[in-house]
């Protein structure tokens, strides 16, 4: 099996920056790409970005571009979140996960591992 468990997250000022890690241990052979999520109160969960193990393809959702950065390491048991930038709607439940297909995807259901989650609150 795959554990993921991130770290990282915190209570931080509106334009602070913050980096938030997932530690990948496991079968981590078979994942195809990595992704975060976020939930914010009252809200589904949702895309924020996403990165390609085999090539660093990435995907972002607009709200983030230009402020958000997601990277691995080159054993690919690391994935970060760049966080900079950040501003009040930004506060939300992170979590890490992992997908056992082909591909990139900005759709939750289609990643199969996932972590526990780390709180990232943003105060103005």
């Amino acid at each position: 099996q795959v554990q993921l468990v991130e770290s990282g997250g915190g209570s931080v000022q509106a334009g602070d920056s913050l980096r938030l890690s997932c530690a990948v241990s496991g079968r981590t052979w078979f994942m195809y790409s990595m992704g975060w999520f976020r939930q914010r109160p009252g809200k589904e969960r949702e895309f924020v970005a996403a990165i390609k193990k085999s090539d660093g393809t990435q995907e972002y959702v607009d709200s983030v571009k230009g402020r958000f950065t997601i990277s691995t390491n080159g054993a690919r048991d690391t994935v970060w979140l760049q966080m900079d930038d950040v501003q009040p709607d930004d506060t939300a439940i992170y979590y890490c996960s992992a997908r056992t297909k082909p591909g990139i995807s900005t759709f939750a259901n289609d990643y199969d591992y996932w972590g526990q989650g780390t709180q990232v609150t943003v105060s103005s």
